[in-house]
């Protein structure tokens, strides 16, 4: 056999493996059809959270941190350890064994997680104020928009101006279970935006109920409201998340920014990394290269709003607008 011939049946069988390989990572992949009417959370069971480093067959090299069942297909929520990012995949596609914050010290994703555990942002008597992850590298910002229960209906003009930026545009939403229960028509418009490539929405824990008493002292309101069960909090809205056809990202953020030095354990133990903000723009905190950008996009902040699309106007937003993800170090 000639050196060309030999060629040619070397490229076609790496094809031909390639193809493979392709067909097996779709087959282990758990995209659900986003659903026209609202699911409950309950179509996910047995969700709890896990730590463990996994193994493919093909050698690719992952972390779980939740295992579950949907329509008794056993599932795992699979992290990215260096890119942070996340995906559903059927857990007989896997080899998985226990793993500890220690073994997996060295990755980006876990010092990701520890370093947003130990900013304590502002502290309080009682309570803290904006701790977390609150600044990423530059240039650009990373655009969050809040979804926090609310009677009124998505700011879909914030979400439109932020897609006028181009195919794709990263916008990271953080979500709560009761706006997502309550705006399923502005929560499937969403999704359609990122289907059709005019975003890509990496949905952030904002918990499910999202406690808020009016007129309460921050250090007794929020997560910090009396009986509020943070763990069931922060696990419920991923499983209703899942149930409607998403997956949850590796973030999560307090509602109303408040947080204290047990809660940021607790979302350390879920292995979620606590997300602030430098930029609240209703707050007057003006952005900067690699600021950490906050819009309330559930209607309940006209303000914000007004002063993202006067920034974006006079461009003194700082640009690009990127992903999340690339904000840990």
């Amino acid at each position: 056999m000639n050196f060309a011939r030999c060629l040619l049946v070397a490229l076609l069988a790496l094809g031909s493996s390639a193809t493979a390989r392709a067909a097996e990572d779709a087959a282990c992949l758990y995209a659900p059809t986003p659903t026209a009417t609202l699911a409950k959370a309950e179509a996910v069971a047995d969700y709890r959270s896990t730590l463990k480093a996994c193994t493919a067959a093909d050698g690719r090299e992952s972390v779980a941190i939740r295992t579950m069942s949907v329509d008794g297909t056993p599932l795992l929520l699979l992290a990215d350890p260096e890119k942070l990012t996340t995906r559903l995949e059927r857990a007989a596609c896997w080899s998985c064994a226990d793993a500890d914050e220690a073994s997996l010290a060295s990755t980006r994703m876990m010092r990701a997680i520890g370093e947003s555990a130990e900013a304590p942002g502002l502290v309080h008597r009682g309570f803290l104020r904006n701790a977390g992850l609150v600044h990423g590298a530059g240039p650009g910002a990373f655009v969050t928009g809040d979804l926090c229960p609310s009677l009124k209906s998505l700011d879909r003009g914030f979400v439109e101006r932020v897609a006028a930026q181009g195919p794709h545009t990263p916008l990271a939403l953080s979500i709560s279970g009761l706006w997502l229960t309550h705006h399923f028509a502005d929560y499937r418009w969403l999704v359609d935006q990122q289907t059709s490539g005019a975003l890509d929405i990496l949905w952030v824990n904002h918990t499910y109920h999202h406690p808020y008493a009016r007129g309460a002292p921050d250090d007794r309101n929020f997560l910090l409201e009396p009986k509020v069960d943070p763990d069931a909090e922060i696990l419920e809205v991923e499983r209703l998340l899942i149930a409607n056809g998403e997956t949850p990202s590796l973030f999560f953020r307090f509602p109303g920014l408040i947080s204290s030095a047990p809660l940021m354990e607790a979302v350390r133990r879920h292995h979620l990394i606590s997300l602030g903000a430098d930029a609240w723009l209703a707050l007057d905190q003006r952005p900067h290269d690699g600021s950490v950008v906050l819009v309330h996009a559930n209607g309940n902040e006209p303000l914000g709003v007004k002063i993202f699309e006067r920034d974006l106007a006079h461009n003194t937003l700082p640009l690009p607008f990127e992903p999340l993800t690339a904000a840990p170090d």
